[in-house]
């Protein structure tokens, strides 16, 4: 099915992006994986080619661009034709949008140009080894000494930890209150602020994935983002379009497995004959497109939605489910559709079954996003 006619210059938008992940970031896929990080290099060419924090304002070197549709033809184009480590809209939409919402101007002057031109690669800090989905349970502690912060703990599990500038860090800061949470602009070369394991990982070894450690140190007032003890509200409040930006990219990776599959079927004779002419491949592609297409125009709704400023924690939640559960099936009969070569490394297959395990868990488990849906339908009055 067609998606709705969009304009031409998000056509064109999307040409150029296709051309860029083709040509400057698909070729050194291969090295980015055994090296265990994206290049530096791969965000400044993205900041010159004005992909970073488009939302931004043109007094910082952004674009101004707000439409959501910008950003989600990066994700699908970086699916299908980039890298699965490059975590570019992690650094664009995910963190750097807590400096326009709660940041100072300060802040937004000192940090916001070099975010857009790729210099400064960001990361965001939450995930500890016993508090994941539940913030509740964070230990990381920041006391305030009147003139400045000191912040003690550790991080794990942090995307683009390595290679992280700044780290937006949330810490509890209220003892009192379990959600009393800070954030803080913890930056590189900050005494105190130390690097562990760039850990191994199933899938995405082209991310660096990493722990990060707090040992007695002296954060500056000014790098406190937001309000003091509001750090969980404001955390809160980006989790919708963390989930849509999830299901966008777990939509865009289910149909690459397909496409991928269906182009190796076509080729692979098995009895004399191709495979595509199986009827259970047959049947198995044709249920995994239907629902691709189908989730295809959920997820655009969505985007409307957030475009408009109306999308709910459950309308989020619904799509990242969906979407993460699509993107499962599709790598897992692709790798039984190909056979032994499923199981090959050399097969583009086989690492996009890899990769996408994680897509069940980030941005909040499949059982998390149940949770959320049951209490949309089920705990609220009926009218």
């Amino acid at each position: 099915m067609q998606r709705p006619e969009v304009p031409s210059e998000l056509e064109l938008f999307r040409d150029n992006a296709r051309k860029f992940f083709q040509t400057e970031i698909h070729p050194h896929g291969e090295a980015w994986r055994e090296a265990g990080m994206v290049d530096r290099e791969a965000f400044r060419k993205a900041g010159n080619a004005g992909f970073l924090c488009m939302w931004a304002d043109e007094k910082y070197g952004g674009l101004g661009i707000e439409d959501f549709r910008y950003e989600q033809v990066l994700i699908e184009e970086n699916a299908r034709f980039g890298d699965s480590g490059y975590f570019i809209t992690l650094h664009s939409r995910l963190v750097a949008p807590y400096l326009k919402h709660f940041g100072t101007e300060e802040q937004r002057e000192r940090l916001l140009p070099d975010m857009i031109s790729g210099e400064r690669i960001l990361a965001i800090a939450m995930t500890e080894p016993d508090a994941g989905s539940d913030l509740a349970g964070m230990k990381t502690r920041a006391e305030d000494k009147g003139d400045h912060w000191v912040l003690n703990g550790a991080k794990t599990y942090i995307s683009n930890g390595i290679l992280a500038d700044v780290v937006v860090v949330a810490a509890r800061t209220d003892p009192e209150n379990p959600h009393g949470v800070t954030l803080f602009l913890v930056e590189r070369g900050m005494e105190g602020f130390e690097r562990g394991r760039r850990l191994k990982k199933m899938g995405m070894h082209s991310q660096d994935t990493a722990e990060l450690f707090f040992r007695d140190l002296r954060v500056p007032k000014a790098n406190v983002l937001g309000k003091p003890h509001m750090g969980f509200i404001h955390l809160m409040q980006g989790l919708a379009e963390e989930r849509l930006i999830a299901a966008c990219g777990n939509l865009a990776g289910a149909r690459a497995a397909i496409d991928v599959t269906r182009e190796f079927v076509r080729n692979r004779k098995v009895f004399g004959k191709p495979l595509s002419k199986m009827q259970n491949t047959r049947f198995k592609l044709a249920a995994l497109d239907t629902d691709a297409d189908i989730a295809q125009v959920y997820v655009d709704r969505c985007v409307a939605e957030h475009n408009a400023g109306r999308l709910t924690a459950e309308d989020a939640a619904r799509a990242k489910l969906f979407t993460s559960e699509l993107q499962g099936r599709a790598v897992d009969e692709g790798v039984q559709l190909h056979g032994g070569a499923g199981y090959m490394d050399e097969y583009p297959i086989c690492r996009m079954y890899q990769d996408e395990r994680i897509h069940r868990i980030l941005a909040g488990t499949s059982e998390i996003m149940k949770e959320i849906v049951a209490r949309a339908i089920l705990d609220k009055e009926t009218s």
